[in-house]
């Protein structure tokens, strides 16, 4: 399986759970995912990672970029099936707008279902409609795999090694 990374995976991690300068190992465990063909990170993922406030996370983003970013272009039809089926269709520019990205990704995943798996934080919340809709909603709903970062860490069996 192939994972793709959301923004909220590296960004989170690095604010709440694995802060660069003090879990180094979690990041260069990233940079082996990508080298060895397990995980990357779509443009447009990168992107808004390198958006947001200029830091560590998004230097560090920059030097492994050649590793991390996923060597495609989006499918601008899957990606406007997913904004359709996943979100609405006639959708308002401010809530083309509040979706983001977010189809972007989840149309990596669609190209090849069978073996890609969207890595996001966010958490389902079924009742949300529209551009409120999160990730692991609409990624079920167009059957899409589709996991948390702890997953992603269990599956691709992630630890640390503490020395002395």
């Amino acid at each position: 399986m192939f994972y793709l990374l959301d923004a909220n995976v590296l960004i989170d991690a690095n604010r709440d759970y694995y802060p660069l300068g003090r879990v180094p190992d979690f990041w260069e465990w990233l940079i082996d995912c990508g080298e060895r063909g397990e995980a990357g990170i779509p443009l447009e993922m990168f992107e808004e990672v390198l958006a947001g406030k200029k830091d560590e996370l998004t230097q560090w983003l920059k030097e492994n970029r050649d590793v991390l970013l996923l060597d495609e272009e989006a499918d601008q039809r899957l990606v406007a099936q997913v904004t359709e089926r996943g979100y609405g269709q006639d959708l308002t520019e401010e809530e083309v707008e509040r979706i983001g990205r977010d189809p972007f990704l989840i149309a990596y995943g669609l190209r090849d279902q069978a073996n890609r798996v969207v890595v996001t934080t966010e958490l389902s919340k079924p009742g949300k409609q529209g551009a409120n809709r999160h990730v692991p909603d609409v990624c079920s709903d167009l059957d899409v795999f589709n996991c948390h970062t702890f997953d992603l860490i269990e599956r691709l069996d992630f630890t640390t090694t503490r020395q002395r």
